[in-house]
């Protein structure tokens, strides 16, 4: 049975030879993070490595989600798998546990309706106009929901719009809490809540704080983004994730080459907070995209524009 990465690593730890083994892995795995390049013998040392471990627990270990220590977790697992991080379409398996296979967070819809119930005519009049008005208040019922959405919104207001001057790391940070710690039930109400006009729009864009977590005063390149997320173990476990649950297809009656949006969509979300943040791009649109631009991109001006695309035109998100 799969185990999560961190009970894996223990286990090889334990044995000599596979302890040996992992340790060369660890090298590997540095050497890709911190872009050295690596010389032939050293590539066929780290892929000898990668298939020493046979049948080793490493190799099928995941990670959870919202699982203490997740990035430790993370860690090991791209140390185990260091030859899948050459480039953006090589990062093909997510290191997390299927959504199916985790546990599912529930929330008391009674509950809701009862506490709904009690609120004045006129806030739910506003409510049935602007559904991400009263996706707030939906939050405002769960004292984890609040608190942790006033936790990111304070820090990502902190300095914003100003010369760049809001903590954008720390930013991040309060939104992957918010994303990670709060049952979806609130979390994809605030960020999917559907608009037919552009004062919702705004209020759905504006849901992240765009001006401290997704907008640089000047677009950069969309290789540079990349080549931060790929530097970040969080970032670049998003980004498989993203990339094997919103794999597009043309032939698909979705556009999903998994056929499971749902597990797109909580793709999506986990991107946001990572320096690959997506976001709308405007208030009288559903698109989402980077904050990023392929200009100037020479050679690898494809591979740019296949990184904005996979956000941009991508059937199945």
């Amino acid at each position: 049975p799969r185990s999560d990465c961190i009970a894996a690593q223990q286990l090889c730890l334990s044995d000599p030879t596979c302890n040996a083994t992992y340790r060369i892995l660890e090298n590997c795995a540095l050497a890709k993070t911190r872009f050295l390049p690596l010389d032939h013998d050293s590539r066929v040392r780290c892929l000898n490595a990668e298939l020493d471990l046979g049948n080793s627990s490493l190799l099928h270990c995941k990670c959870h989600r919202r699982m203490k220590r997740q990035e430790q977790c993370l860690r090991v697992f791209w140390t185990a798998h260091s030859s899948m991080t050459d480039g953006y379409f090589n990062l093909e398996t997510s290191p997390y546990e299927n959504p199916e296979n985790e546990e599912r967070w529930k929330t008391d819809y009674n509950k809701l309706a009862a506490l709904l119930s009690g609120k004045d005519c006129s806030q739910l009049a506003g409510d049935a106009t602007n559904p991400c008005l009263k996706a707030t208040h939906v939050c405002n019922l769960s004292r984890k929901c609040v608190r942790l959405r006033t936790d990111y919104a304070s820090t990502c207001t902190k300095g914003a719009g100003g010369e760049d001057t809001c903590d954008r790391r720390k930013c991040h940070r309060g939104l992957r809490n918010f994303f990670e710690k709060v049952p979806e039930d609130f979390t994809k109400r605030i960020l999917f809540c559907p608009c037919q006009d552009e004062v919702c729009g705004e209020r759905r864009r504006k849901t992240i704080v765009p001006d401290c977590s997704f907008q640089y005063n000047t677009k950069p390149n969309c290789l540079w983004l990349l080549d931060s997320c790929l530097e970040d173990h969080i970032c670049k476990s998003r980004l498989a994730d993203f990339q094997q649950n919103c794999q597009p297809a043309d032939i698909s009656p979705d556009g999903c080459s998994q056929h499971n949006r749902a597990a797109c969509l909580q793709a999506y979300m986990g991107m946001i907070g990572t320096p690959m943040t997506p976001n709308y791009i405007s208030n009288s649109s559903v698109e989402v995209s980077l904050w990023c631009t392929c200009e100037s991109s020479g050679n690898q001006k494809e591979k740019c524009d296949q990184i904005l695309g996979m956000f941009e035109s991508n059937k199945c998100l």
